[in-house]
């Protein structure tokens, strides 16, 4: 799980790069660019998704009935920070519409993530903690 959490890292800085390198216009005119930014973000969430319900299975948090439950119990049980459960939420909740309708993705919206990344990284860290040791509810 460790080297999931790298590659979140990596990903959120070459998201950060992608950022500074290309404007919301650029990306809107650049199919390609489109695709960078919609699998940079799609790769990151579904490693959120991913290391969540890991740590759910693995400290027996319950049973999700989908991938935001995941992210829930972790904060329930005190895994992640309750400031970081609407942005978690809001991240994991962007993974659908990018896999199954992504012909009516709003560019400028997914753009707009860019400003958000700093949730992945306080994620990241939350998630190391967790795994150093239980934590309490």
């Amino acid at each position: 799980m460790l080297e999931r959490l790298a590659q979140l890292e990596r990903n959120v800085a070459a998201l950060e790069s992608f950022r500074r390198d290309h404007g919301m216009e650029e990306v809107s005119n650049t199919i390609t660019l489109q695709w960078t930014l919609r699998y940079g973000l799609i790769e990151s969430i579904q490693i959120v998704i991913d290391t969540a319900c890991h740590v759910c299975n693995d400290k027996n948090l319950g049973t999700p009935k989908n991938y935001g439950d995941c992210g829930l119990f972790l904060v329930q049980f005190g895994y992640l920070d309750r400031s970081l459960s609407a942005p978690i939420l809001s991240m994991i909740g962007l993974r659908n519409p990018l896999i199954h309708e992504y012909v009516t993705i709003d560019v400028k919206k997914l753009f707009s993530f860019l400003d958000e990344l700093d949730v992945f990284r306080s994620y990241a860290a939350a998630i190391k903690s967790a795994l150093g040791g239980v934590r309490g509810r």
